[in-house]
């Protein structure tokens, strides 16, 4: 019974997949907010960055958000000013199959390895949002975003936390979902 509720989640969430960056009119502080909790690739990364920064324990918890953050920040500006990288789509489909993957095992990873993986989805989340925002300018916007990415942040380290009585579960659960649906985003 568990195995069909789990199978029809992730097929559920497979249908009509919204992804983050196809422009839909973000020209507030509140839609900017509103748009990484509606779009399942930023909202999933942004929880994984936590739950794994949390996993690893130590000075990885204030570093790995931190750093999504301000290269994101960066990224955003860079789209913003018009510049952009082919592949920005691949690369942030991509950046859900690895955040899942890096829950999933326990590979001893260098600082300067593990942040700079979180840089590099990082800047390519927030050069689409950027490119998104160009032709709006929106700063306001940009700021609604970047405060719900911090706490999305904040979500994950909870529950990559000992104080979720079922973490273990969620993690293996939450990894291979992210595994999922990254690669069918790559391939759709």
């Amino acid at each position: 019974m568990k195995k069909r509720i789990v199978l029809g989640t992730v097929i559920s969430l497979m249908s009509g997949v919204a992804w983050a960056h196809p422009g839909h009119g973000l020209q507030s502080a509140y839609a900017g907010f509103m748009h990484p909790l509606t779009g399942w690739d930023h909202l999933l990364v942004m929880l994984a960055i936590g739950v794994w920064a949390n996993k690893l324990g130590g000075s990885a918890r204030w570093q790995l958000p931190l750093t999504f953050l301000s290269v994101m920040t960066f990224g955003a500006v860079l789209g913003l000013a018009g510049i952009t990288f082919t592949g920005v789509e691949t690369v942030i489909a991509a950046s859900v199959m690895g955040m899942g993957l890096l829950i999933a095992i326990h590979l001893p990873i260098s600082v300067l390895s593990r942040t700079s993986i979180v840089a590099l989805f990082a800047v390519f989340h927030g050069m689409a949002h950027g490119v998104e925002l160009h032709s709006q300018q929106s700063y306001a916007t940009l700021g609604g975003m970047l405060f719900a990415t911090a706490l999305l942040h904040g979500v994950g380290l909870l529950l990559g936390s000992n104080r979720v009585q079922f973490a273990k579960s969620l993690h293996t659960i939450f990894a291979w979902t992210m595994l999922l649906l990254g690669s069918y985003w790559l391939i759709a």
